[in-house]
């Protein structure tokens, strides 16, 4: 195979860069435009945060196949077939003439960016070597984490300058330049191995994770919310599939995922960090631009402007945090991170109508900082463990984790806020006036954000037993 002193990497990690930015900016760019599609297709709020989460639901169901796909095909074959998929969901959602059909846009959009990220962890691994990993990641995290940071923000200047349809128009040629693009300049890397395929483990996978998302995305639409006999049936199913997965992973010569990775204290340790911070995120920016649109009653494109500032700072100081990563190791990022985000979290769960803006600019601000301070340092220390042969399934499964933490996180919060607000409804017995009803809605914030704090303590501790991954070496081969 080749070395990172024998490809030239720099075309390559732009090909991936371009193509990654429009799809993972697909993440929460639809975020603030969700009170736009109720009225426009007149749907509820637990139908339209599909769009959200049932992106993140396909991602999910899709990354664990990637690391089998991955071995079966080219780097070339792989990248360009996937930013297809994502083009022709993207002109279907922008043709849309019914919530049906630009939710399935949306879904084949998802088909693309789930298997798009997975290709590039893994050729990133096998380009650079461990001391400079975290520079890299870092580069790389600016699209990551800048891209979907900055999703609400453009959201919102794009409904409200062009309108709903040119969130996907506008897509289209960049997607079309990244194909083009990567014809030209991307060159295949890593091996093709063709492992085994196991069909039961795809199916079981599909079964668990999806019905995991689809459980806790579905609570939202049932009266008696997890409660209901229904979605505790769907979760039991996929939580019992799941461990029929993992059990099967463990007998194969060639699993479709090889669960052994967690076997590595810091890639476990790595991963649950990753996963917290992934719940808070994505929650965030799902739960502020509605507040910010309903009590504080800013416009889409005004709120997402308020976001802004936050979203440059998280995609700035990802390469500043990847190269402190490499010179200090992750818990000096971590801990004051974790720390940062508890204090965030307070915040918002005291949050009200009469907040100072600049409060709530500067909360969001800091929470960005924070993230970028955890997400990439925890994941890419959490890989660096990892020896090479482990590397596909290391990536497949943090990276399988990402859209179900986002999807949960959306999900809880969003249901935990309808709740809170609905039984504040419940118990008014008077008019229920504008002023009742941002009452009621700030009453669901709090109870959501009570919640993201207690997630928050608890990756504070996970960060304090968090070490620098000794790395295997670079060059050795599976034996």
């Amino acid at each position: 195979m080749e070395t990172e002193t024998e490809i030239k990497t720099k075309p390559i990690l732009i090909t991936f860069m371009i193509g990654a930015f429009f799809a993972i900016l697909n993440e929460t760019l639809l975020n603030i435009a969700l009170t736009e599609f109720m009225e426009v297709f007149g749907v509820s709020e637990p139908t339209v945060q599909w769009l959200a989460t049932g992106f993140m639901l396909v991602m999910g169901v899709l990354m664990p196949i990637s690391a089998l796909l991955i071995q079966w095909f080219t780097t070339r074959q792989m990248f360009i077939s996937v930013m297809s998929v994502f083009l022709a969901g993207t002109i279907i959602a922008a043709s849309a003439v019914n919530f049906p059909m630009l939710l399935t846009g949306r879904m084949i959009q998802a088909v693309g960016t789930g298997l798009l990220i997975p290709i590039i962890f893994n050729a990133l691994l096998l380009l650079y070597r461990p001391e400079v990993r975290g520079k890299i990641m870092g580069t790389f995290g600016l699209v990551i984490m800048f891209a979907p940071a900055i999703g609400p923000t453009l959201s919102g200047v794009i409904v409200d300058l062009l309108g709903w349809r040119w969130l996907f128009l506008i897509v289209i040629p960049f997607a079309v330049f990244s194909i083009i693009f990567a014809m030209k300049y991307l060159t295949n890397v890593g091996e093709v191995t063709r492992p085994k395929v196991d069909i039961l483990s795809i199916v079981l996978s599909s079964i668990g994770i999806g019905g995991i998302v689809y459980g806790f995305s579905s609570a939202g639409e049932q009266a008696e919310g997890f409660l209901s006999p229904i979605i505790i049936a769907i979760i039991a199913t996929s939580l019992l599939s799941i461990i029929l997965f993992v059990l099967r992973q463990l007998k194969l010569d060639e699993p479709l995922l090889d669960v052994r990775v967690f076997k590595y204290k810091n890639y476990s340790l790595g991963v649950g960090l990753f996963v917290i911070v992934i719940m808070a995120m994505f929650a965030s920016e799902i739960v502020m631009p509605m507040y910010l649109q309903g009590p504080l009653g800013y416009s889409a494109k005004l709120a997402g402007l308020l976001l802004l500032p936050g979203a440059l700072l998280n995609g700035l100081m990802s390469p500043v945090m990847g190269g402190l990563f490499d010179k200090f190791g992750p818990r000096k990022l971590m801990i004051p991170g974790t720390i940062a985000l508890i204090v965030v979290m307070i915040f918002f769960s005291n949050i009200s109508p009469s907040v100072p803006i600049w409060s709530f600019i500067l909360a969001y601000m800091i929470l960005m900082l924070s993230i970028s301070a955890i997400m990439m340092p925890a994941q890419t220390n959490a890989l660096n463990e990892l020896p090479k042969h482990l590397y596909p399934h290391g990536t497949a499964i943090a990276n399988t984790l990402q859209p179900i933490s986002g999807a949960l996180g959306v999900s809880i919060f969003v249901s935990i806020m309808t709740q809170g607000r609905d039984g504040y409804l419940d118990d008014q017995t008077g008019e229920i006036t504008k002023q009742v009803s941002d009452q009621a809605m700030t009453y669901g914030v709090h109870h959501a954000y009570w919640f993201a704090l207690f997630l928050v303590i608890i990756a504070f501790f996970i960060a304090l037993f968090v070490k620098k991954a000794i790395a295997p070496d670079f060059n050795q081969e599976k034996e």
